[in-house]
């Protein structure tokens, strides 16, 4: 069985963090992210916010986080998806991790915010705040990695 093209492994591990490396045989690796995923999902109570997320009861989802468990999600989830993309692509691409690092930074960021700050007036909480928080992250990451392939190739 071949490894798995670099964008099915980063998709496999957005669905669950360690199916991308079980999908590039690198079975150890991807049973300890999916065990870092379970355990830092379960003692965040990540799923149950998700749930009430869902129904519109932001306020029960804020108080049922664990913010000291659910802020390690971010980085686990992030660089799952960037190990399995380096695996499958079976490159060193310089700064390829940027966008990947400093996603995980900003969703933190956000998650951080989310039971306080408010969006148009709307408080999204522990689960939609830290989504929009990705996107400035990649684009920044993004911008450092082209910027440090320039430097360092000048």
């Amino acid at each position: 069985m071949d490894r798995a093209k670099p964008l099915e492994a980063i998709l496999w591990s957005v669905a669950f963090p360690g199916f991308g490396q079980l999908l590039n045989r690198k079975i150890v690796k991807g049973i300890l992210f999916m065990l870092a995923e379970f355990t830092v999902n379960v003692l965040g109570h990540f799923n149950t916010a998700i749930r009430l997320s869902f129904l519109g009861e932001i306020e029960q989802a804020i108080r049922v986080v664990n913010y000291q468990w659910l802020m390690f999600y971010p980085c686990v989830y992030m660089f799952s998806m960037y190990d399995a993309y380096r695996d499958a692509a079976q490159t060193k691409a310089p700064y390829a991790f940027f966008p990947f690092v400093f996603g995980a930074y900003f969703i933190t960021v956000g998650l951080m915010y989310s039971s306080r700050l408010k969006l148009f007036g709307v408080l999204l909480g522990p689960v939609w705040l830290p989504m929009p928080s990705l996107l400035p992250g990649l684009l920044i990451g993004y911008l450092l990695r082209k910027l440090f392939l320039r430097i360092t190739s000048a």
